[in-house]
């Protein structure tokens, strides 16, 4: 009768009865149904996979073809680009230094354009600054009765100004 008072009795008595509830509900046939189907899932998953890879490989093998055959062409198209720059630069040298002092020109009006422009960004940060510190400023000297009396002389001289 001791052992009814042992608590480690009582635990094994539980988990005991924890176990036997468990087969009784049959779990284990219901988790291996659960491993089974995660299996099946995984498998499904694992061909999709090599089917993928499968169709990626194919594609690669066609890229690969084209890039090929673009190569070629690019080769072409250099060819005749040099060419082609060649017989340009023979045709324009005299418009093409023309047209870089029109260029060099316009760039230094946008050059002076921007410079003005940063001057005047600039001039308005500096005065944005300045009421940002003269705000802090009164902040920090203003006090709730400087406040108080500057607020009563203001509206004392409200009137004359409204006539």
């Amino acid at each position: 009768m001791e052992m009814l008072h042992d608590p480690e009795f009582w635990v094994a008595v539980g988990f005991v009865m924890v176990i036997a509830l468990l087969l009784w509900k049959g779990v284990p046939g219901m988790v291996g149904k659960m491993l089974d189907q995660r299996a099946a899932v995984i498998a499904a998953e694992l061909e999709e996979a090599r089917r993928l890879r499968t169709e990626a490989a194919a594609l690669l093998a066609d890229y690969q073809k084209r890039a090929a055959g673009a190569e070629a062409e690019a080769r072409s198209i250099v060819a005749a680009a040099t060419a082609e720059a060649a017989q340009f630069q023979k045709d324009s040298r005299a418009a093409l230094e023309a047209q870089i002092a029109r260029r060099a020109a316009a760039a230094q009006d946008k050059i002076a354009q921007a410079e003005a422009a940063a001057l005047n960004e600039i001039r308005g940060l500096a005065a944005d600054t300045a009421v940002n510190a003269a705000q802090k400023l009164i902040a920090a000297r203003l006090d709730e009765a400087r406040a108080k009396d500057l607020i009563t002389d203001s509206i004392k001289g409200l009137s004359d100004k409204l006539n």
